[in-house]
């Protein structure tokens, strides 16, 4: 069994800037927690595997292809992959548990981040 703590998790996140971390990674799936400190601004590009991102932390609102709305502790958004998003108007660090399937970059192609 793998298990985890969110409280844990938090604590050991970088306070300094945006910070992922991915703290669980299986054949199918990994999970990692980010953080977007206040004000910061998120730049990612689309990723190749499909996301969903549970809101731990903070505000912020999330872009995703042409649809807007806001985020807050509790909110969940998937994102399928290949289609632009990103968060903006962080008005308050914003903690995000990220769940990918299949696992993170393990469809990389070119320069995405």
């Amino acid at each position: 069994m793998q298990a985890f703590e969110i409280a844990d998790l938090l604590r050991a996140l970088d306070r300094r800037g945006h910070v992922y971390e991915e703290f669980l990674r299986v054949e199918e799936l990994s999970v990692g927690l980010a953080r977007w400190p206040a004000g910061s601004v998120d730049d990612q590009t689309p990723h190749t595997e499909d996301e969903v991102y549970y809101v731990v932390a903070g505000q912020a609102r999330i872009r995703v292809g042409g649809e807007e709305r806001p985020v807050r502790p509790g909110s969940i958004v998937y994102v399928p992959a290949d289609v632009e998003h990103h968060f903006h108007g962080i008005s308050g660090d914003l903690e995000v548990l990220i769940f990918w399937a299949p696992p993170r970059r393990s469809r990389r192609t070119g320069s995405r981040t």
